[in-house]
C-alpha cells in the first residue's frame, strides 16, 4: 500500500490510520474491520476475542518488569459516522475514505473521515506491535456500532476484561481529559397517515445552510434546527390558510442537529399559494435575523407549482406532527448553574420522516442526571399520548459520574505537565462516551478519556491535526510507562 501519510513519527501509527481508513466500517456494518483486528491480533500471538456483533478485545502481557502492575484497558470504537457533500459519488459499504493531506491536516475529499474513531484503532494498534514500550498488561477493546446508540459496548461480554483501569480514547480535544458524560436515549414517535387526494398548487419549502452539529457537544451553541424552524412556518401557514400537507422530511440521525428539512403543502389555487408564498418568505426574514449571529447560513428556497394532483395527509395528521414539533422537548432544558454552567439536560428532535402512510420522529434526550432522565422521558411519553402518537425507548445508556479519586487522572495530569509544560484540563461533558457502561458493569473502574484534536466530526468537514495526533501518541506511551511503574 502506497502511503499518503508522510513525516511524522512513529510512522506505523499513521499508516495503521490509513490501513483502517482502506476498510469501510459504518455503523452495523463492521465485520471487515473487525476481522482485520482479528487477523493483526493472531499474526503476532496476542490473545484474542471476537464476539458475535464483531466486537474484539486483544490481551497483551505486560512488558518485563511490569508484571506485578495492574492491568489496564485501552478501549475505542470500531464504527464511524458515514456522511458526505451533496454531488459527492462514494459508497460507504464497498469504499474506503480517500485521504487528503494538506499543510498539516489530514481530511477527507468529500466524506467524512472517520478520525473519530479511528484514532483509537491506530493508538492501539500501534502500542500492541510495538516490543519495545513499557507497559502493564494491556486490554484493548475494540467496540461496535458506538455511533447509533453504544449497542457494543452494551452488548459485550465484560467478563472478559480482567482491567479496572480504562482509557477511553474517544475524546477529541488535545490537552483536556473528560471524567464525565452524560446518559441518552432514543425515543421514537409514529403515528399511521390517512391521505387524502388534492389538486391545485404546491407550495414548497426547503431549508438549508445550518451548521448542524452533534446533539450533544453542540446542543448549547443556539444553533438552527431544520424541523423545528419548518414546524414553526407549517403552523403559521396552516393558522392563515388552509393548505394540506403533503410531505415533511428532515435530518437522517437523531444525535445529529438537524441541518435541512423539505416541506411541500398544497392549496386550491395559485393565488392561494402565492399568499402563503409570501407568508412563508416574510417568516424566513425573521429567522434570518434572529440566526445571524448563531447560524449565519440559514436560507430556505420558496417554490409554487401549479396543475399539481397529490395525496395530501389529512388535517389531524398534519396538525398532530406540527404541535409535536413544536411542543417536544428540544435544546438545552437544564445547566448546573451551581458549577460551570455545563448543560445537565437537553433533547434534539433530530430526524422526521414522513412516508405515505407513517410518521417518525426521533429525538435524543440526554442528562447526566437519571431521575432527570426519567423526567423527560416522562414528558415525552405525555405528549404522545395527548398527540396519538405511539412511543418507544431504545438504545439508552447510563451517564459517567465524576469520582473525587482517579488514580489514572493524576498520572496523565502529571505526564502533561511534565511533557508540555502545561496542565491537562479536566472536565465534563454533555455528549455521550462508552465509559458510563463499563463502569456501571466493572465495579470500581478508574476511567478517563482522552484523544488527539479533531474538528467537524459527524461532518464531511472533519479533519485533524497531525501533529496533534503525534504529540497524543507521545503522551499515551509516556502514561502507560508510569502506569507500569
Amino acid at each position: 500500500m502506497e502511503y499518503k501519510i508522510a513525516g511524522y513519527k512513529p510512522e506505523k501509527l499513521f499508516h495503521f490510520f490509513e490501513d483502517i481508513a482502506a476498510i469501510p466500517r459504518e455503523s452495523r456494518d463492521e465485520k471487515a474491520i473487525s476481522d482485520f483486528l482479528v487477523a493483526f491480533a493472531k499474526e503476532r500471538g496476542l490473545w484474542v476475542y471476537q464476539d458475535d456483533v464483531y466486537n474484539v478485545i486483544i490481551k497483551k502481557p505486560a512488558s518485563a518488569g511490569a508484571e506485578g502492575t495492574p492491568a489496564v484497558m485501552m478501549q475505542g470504537h470500531i464504527d464511524m459516522v458515514c456522511d458526505k457533500l451533496a454531488g459527492v459519488e462514494h459508497d460507504f459499504k464497498t469504499q474506503g475514505i480517500d485521504l487528503v493531506v494538506k499543510d498539516g491536516v489530514l481530511s477527507a475529499n468529500g466524506t467524512t473521515l472517520g478520525a473519530d474513531n479511528g484514532v483509537a484503532v491506530a493508538l492501539m494498534l500501534t502500542i500492541l506491535d510495538d516490543d519495545s514500550l513499557v507497559h502493564p498488561a494491556l486490554e484493548c477493546v475494540f467496540t461496535t456500532d458506538e455511533e447509533t446508540g453504544l449497542v457494543g459496548a452494551e452488548t459485550l461480554d465484560k467478563s472478559q476484561i480482567d482491567a479496572r483501569i480504562m482509557i477511553n480514547l474517544d475524546s477529541e480535544e488535545e490537552g483536556v481529559a473528560t471524567v464525565s458524560c452524560a446518559g441518552g436515549v432514543v425515543a421514537t414517535y409514529t403515528r399511521p397517515v390517512t391521505r387524502e387526494h388534492k389538486a391545485g398548487s404546491t407550495l414548497t419549502l426547503e431549508i438549508s445552510g445550518l451548521l448542524g452539529g452533534h446533539s450533544g457537544a453542540d446542543i448549547h451553541l443556539e444553533r438552527g434546527n431544520g424541523n423545528l424552524l419548518m414546524a414553526r412556518m407549517v403552523e403559521r401557514l396552516m393558522a392563515a390558510g388552509d393548505p394540506a400537507l403533503v410531505t415533511f422530511n428532515g435530518g437522517t440521525k437523531d444525535n445529529a442537529i438537524n441541518r435541512e428539512c423539505k416541506a411541500v403543502l398544497v392549496y386550491p389555487d395559485h393565488a392561494a399559494a402565492e399568499a402563503g408564498a409570501a407568508i412563508a418568505a416574510s417568516i424566513v426574514k425573521d429567522i434570518k435575523v434572529e440566526l445571524e449571529v448563531f447560524d449565519p447560513g440559514f436560507a430556505c428556497a420558496i417554490a409554487v407549482e401549479d396543475g399539481v394532483e397529490v395525496d395530501a395527509m389529512s388535517k389531524d395528521d398534519a396538525l398532530a406532527l406540527v404541535r409535536a414539533l413544536r411542543l417536544a422537548p428540544n435544546g438545552v432544558m437544564r445547566r448546573n448553574v451551581a458549577a460551570d454552567g455545563s448543560v445537565e439536560v437537553s433533547s434534539n428532535i433530530g430526524v422526521v420522516a414522513v412516508t405515505d402512510d407513517q410518521i417518525k420522529i426521533l429525538l435524543s434526550p440526554r442528562s447526566s442526571i437519571k431521575s432527570l432522565q426519567d423526567d423527560v422521558k416522562d414528558r415525552i411519553a405525555t405528549l404522545a399520548e395527548v398527540l396519538g402518537f405511539d412511543v418507544i425507548f431504545e438504545y439508552e445508556y447510563p451517564g459517567w459520574s465524576y469520582v473525587e479519586h482517579s488514580p489514572v487522572r493524576e498520572v496523565f495530569q502529571e505526564s502533561y505537565r511534565e511533557l508540555f509544560g502545561t496542565e491537562l484540563r479536566i472536565e465534563s461533558i454533555h455528549a455521550g462516551l462508552e465509559c458510563g457502561l463499563f463502569a456501571d458493569a466493572l465495579p470500581g473502574l478508574d476511567a478517563i478519556a482522552v484523544g488527539p484534536q479533531l474538528y467537524d466530526v459527524h461532518t464531511p468537514d472533519e479533519h485533524m491535526e497531525l501533529a496533534s495526533f503525534e504529540r497524543f501518541y507521545v503522551l499515551l506511551v509516556d502514561a502507560l510507562r508510569r502506569l507500569a511503574q
